[in-house]
């Protein structure tokens, strides 16, 4: 029975904790599940001493002289127990029983009682004192409305002891009138005389036995008379309530500390008290960012697709815009070849024409190129946000997540102009060598087909010129083709695989050399947050050994 005690202690405690920090709706919902014992009766019936009686101590005000007691309390505030006179007067203000209570107090009354014992997991102790009509008894009545069957309803019969001569409550107590589903039980409490002599409840409960066992109407009850008896009846009945309540009751307390957990993981770990441990969760806390980063980039998260459309769409469609073929048209290469021969004509090929048409075509790969790279830095710049946005623990920290996107968005700009840097460089060389073969072909082509003998004149005709502009087309484009595929990897290898190597590292670098009150700051949690989160630990900490008491009951049944 003292584990089950036990056990409801902890989940009270558990239920209070809730209900200190408004959880409504988790608060009725444990309470209505555990067990409790509800004290009826009407006034001066025996209520609180019966309660005291059970619990072996005393805890509950009542007695005389409240009057006389205030007094006494308020000489102490003034002067400081110190029991020395003092002019300052006392004011007392006396008010009748009917003043200062709203007319609604007896229904009030009855309406919290009844809130209490509708209740179907509590047990009712009905009080009613025997020198009264049990006809009349509050208690009885009131019982009898919530609990019509008597299922949780115990009778305890007071102030046996203050009968009228002549009168005694054997049937009652043998259960042959106002019979109840369980036997009535008598109880001969402390008088008031007792209370102020601070007679304790051993002598009390000693009293209370050999009067039940030396008074002759009595005599044969004795075994089932009095509060020892009464305790041992509840805590028998109490123990068949809780046992029938552990399935409920664990599986209420199983779903509270689920949702507790669930809170706390959403609003995550506090924050450490030491330097290095705050500079270790900061840490942390970059990692669970730039694994998320780097999944968008892999394909486990969605937008990394978004790069390869740069260089399977955009490039390509940017490079067709350029249309060398109307750069290469009959006018611009008769005055690019033209300008290229100054005073002296070429000889057999054009050389210096050749390369002027095709640095002219190939340069203006140079936006292509440049629009690639910024296309990627965007769509990088973009990850950064989801990633931020979905890495919780920097929602936690305000300034942090700052900070992250800071430093992550400045490594991505330097990324982007290393990148640009060596994208261009690949478009500059192409424009600074052209390749051996391609100039090995030409005195070919006129063997095949053309006459060196002819004028410097006839070279300048359009057929000439027609072919000298589909010859560099030919060369331009077989270089475009090679740079829509190097473009791509430069791209990548300095801005994509760098931002996937090391996003953070100049963010790493400069968080290794801040002090405690720095890397505090960056961990600004709002203060309503910690409470919040030491609130929730401590009552999943209660929560957890109700479980484990219950489990510990559950298989001891």
């Amino acid at each position: 029975m003292d584990n089950l005690i036990s056990l409801v202690n902890k989940i009270q405690r558990a239920c209070t904790a809730l209900g200190d920090h408004g959880e409504e709706n988790a608060l009725p919902t444990l309470w209505d599940a555990l067990p409790a014992i509800a004290v009826v009766g009407g006034q001066s019936s025996g209520k609180s001493s019966v309660l005291e009686s059970i619990v072996g101590k005393d805890f509950l005000p009542r007695g005389s002289a409240l009057v006389r007691k205030e007094i006494a309390d308020e000489t102490d505030r003034e002067t400081g127990r110190s029991k020395q006179i003092s002019s300052v007067p006392i004011h007392l203000s006396i008010f009748s029983p009917n003043e200062g209570q709203p007319d609604s107090i007896v229904q009030d009354i009855e309406n919290m009682v009844r809130s209490y014992i509708e209740k179907p997991n509590c047990i009712i102790l009905a009080i009613s004192p025997a020198n009264q009509d049990l006809a009349t008894s509050d208690a009885i009545k009131i019982s009898r409305e919530v609990d019509p069957k008597g299922e949780r309803t115990f009778g305890v019969l007071t102030k046996i002891d203050l009968m009228d001569k002549g009168t005694d409550a054997v049937e009652i107590l043998e259960g042959k009138s106002y019979k109840l589903q369980y036997p009535w039980i008598g109880v001969v409490n402390r008088s008031q005389a007792d209370i102020n002599k601070n007679v304790d409840m051993i002598a009390a409960r000693r009293r209370e036995r050999e009067y039940f066992s030396s008074t002759p109407e009595y005599k044969h009850l004795a075994q089932r008379m009095g509060s020892e008896h009464l305790a041992k009846v509840l805590s028998k009945h109490l123990e068949l309530v809780i046992k029938s309540r552990i399935p409920g009751i664990q599986s209420l307390i199983s779903k509270s500390i689920a949702e507790l957990e669930a809170e706390l993981s959403r609003l995550g770990k506090p924050i450490a008290t030491d330097a290095g441990g705050k500079l270790y969760m900061i840490m942390e806390i970059c990692r669970i960012f730039d694994q998320n980063f780097k999944e968008h980039l892999d394909g486990i998260r969605p937008g990394g697709d978004k790069v390869y459309n740069v260089f399977d769409n955009q490039l390509p469609a940017a490079l067709k815009r350029l249309q060398f073929d109307k750069q290469l048209s009959m006018e611009n290469v008769r005055k690019l070849i033209t300008e290229a021969d100054g005073y002296q004509p070429h000889l057999i090929a054009p050389e210096q024409g050749y390369r002027r048409l095709i640095e002219s075509s190939l340069v203006s790969i140079r936006g292509p190129a440049e629009a690639a790279v910024d296309a990627v830095h965007s769509i990088l710049k973009e990850l950064v946000q989801k990633a931020i946005n979905e890495t919780a623990e920097l929602k936690q920290y305000p300034s942090l997540r700052v900070e992250v996107g800071n430093a992550a968005f400045e490594s991505l700009e330097r990324m982007r102009d290393e990148s640009k840097k060596a994208t261009l460089k690949l478009v500059d060389m192409e424009c600074s060598y052209l390749t051996v073969d391609f100039f090995r072909k030409l005195p070919q082509d006129i063997e095949k087909g053309g006459n060196p003998t002819h004028s410097i004149f006839d070279r300048y005709n359009d057929s000439y010129l027609r072919r000298i502009g589909s010859t560099v087309l030919s060369y331009v484009n077989m270089v475009c083709a090679s740079l829509r595929n190097s473009i791509p990897k430069s791209i990548v290898y300095c801005q994509v695989r760098e931002a996937k190597r090391s996003l953070l590292d100049h963010f790493f670098t400069e968080l290794g050399g801040k002090e405690q009150k720095q890397l505090g700051k960056m961990l600004d949690e709002d203060p309503a947050i910690m409470e919040r989160r030491t609130a929730l630990a401590k009552r999943l900490e209660l929560y957890k050994a109700a479980q484990a008491e219950i489990d510990a009951v559950a298989w001891a049944k």
